[in-house]
């Protein structure tokens, strides 16, 4: 059995901790109701604010998209769907290779990144989920009402392609041609 001195401690630290935190619940809680904390789209988030939403944003894709299957990629056609489909619904915000992103993508907050890179930060099935279902309150819009299913993995495809084209590449590839065609019952 412990000594009193010991129970001491233990109880002053646990009082301590509970302290701690019910202080910090409060001040969260009045910072909340007071609205000191901008949420403008012409601010950018603390980073540690930032981080959190981040990292949290990362486990909940990897999470989802566990049970996703992914068909295969890289069949020329689809990926030449995926590169008018990107240009169509993608550059706007995300840019791509040799230009930034539009004016409505350069004013969104948090800013939309680049996704010359994606499909080196992400696996297929993760693209594909974050193409479908969007992200809250990032300005990534739900696509899978929009976008048919094969739409959405020619995306994909194509994103695995994106950091290999130079800027010249990106234009050919995205030229309309016989794959702008929507199939017959497509969504778009």
């Amino acid at each position: 059995m412990p000594s009193n001195r010991t129970r001491l401690i233990l109880k002053t630290a646990a009082a301590t901790l509970a302290l701690a935190g019910l202080a910090g619940a409060i001040g969260g809680f009045i910072v909340l109701r007071a609205g000191w904390y901008d949420t403008s789209a012409t601010a950018q988030h603390l980073q540690p604010v930032y981080t959190l939403l981040e990292k949290g944003m990362t486990y909940s894709v990897r999470n989802h998209s566990s049970e996703v299957r992914v068909p295969p990629l890289g069949a020329p056609q689809q990926v030449k769907q995926g590169a008018l489909v990107y240009a169509a619904h993608c550059a706007q915000c995300h840019g791509g290779p040799g230009f930034a992103q539009a004016k409505i993508g350069q004013s969104m907050q948090p800013l939309p990144g680049p996704l010359i890179d994606a499909s080196a930060r992400w696996q297929p099935r993760e693209l594909y989920w974050i193409t479908k279902h969007g992200i809250k309150m990032s300005g990534m819009p739900a696509w899978q009402f929009h976008i048919s299913e094969s739409d959405l993995w020619a995306v994909v495809a194509f994103m695995g392609v994106l950091p290999t084209l130079s800027a010249r590449d990106y234009e050919q590839a995205t030229r309309a041609g016989p794959a702008s065609a929507p199939a017959p019952g497509a969504v778009r």
